[in-house]
């Protein structure tokens, strides 16, 4: 079995983080008085979380067979959220024509989080290629 530590750490990483920030989350809206579970915050920690597990995956597990064509499937991983952001997400906060704070927070949050860890641990697999 092929020695995958960094596709655990990364697995470790973005569980926590997204944890931890969650957790901060919910504590920001409370202190604020806003409502904890609106603007579908759940769901879009979990949407990030699957994909963003899913893209790194697939870029790691191809790695060496696809040297070259890394940064498309990174580019296409960055195209697949953002399709999932307009299917899933926009609609229903721009149904007032208005997207406000805590809903902009509510996806871009989680969002950032894991562009930030993906693009790092993807900086990682790159600079170790052979």
């Amino acid at each position: 079995m092929a020695n995958h530590k960094l596709l655990i750490y990364f697995f470790i990483t973005i569980l926590i983080s997204l944890a931890v920030a969650f957790g901060v989350h919910l504590l920001v809206l409370d202190d604020m008085q806003k409502p904890l579970f609106d603007n579908k915050i759940v769901l879009s920690y979990v949407i990030n979380f699957v994909l963003v597990t899913a893209i790194f995956t697939i870029i790691y597990l191809l790695r060496n067979q696809f040297k070259t064509q890394l940064g498309i499937f990174f580019i296409v991983g960055s195209a697949i959220k953002f399709l999932f952001f307009f299917m899933l997400f926009y609609p229903s906060f721009n149904a007032d024509d208005n997207i406000n704070l805590t809903e902009f927070a509510s996806f871009f949050v989680p969002y950032s989080i894991c562009l930030l860890i993906e693009t790092f641990f993807i900086a990682k697999v790159l600079k170790n290629l052979d």
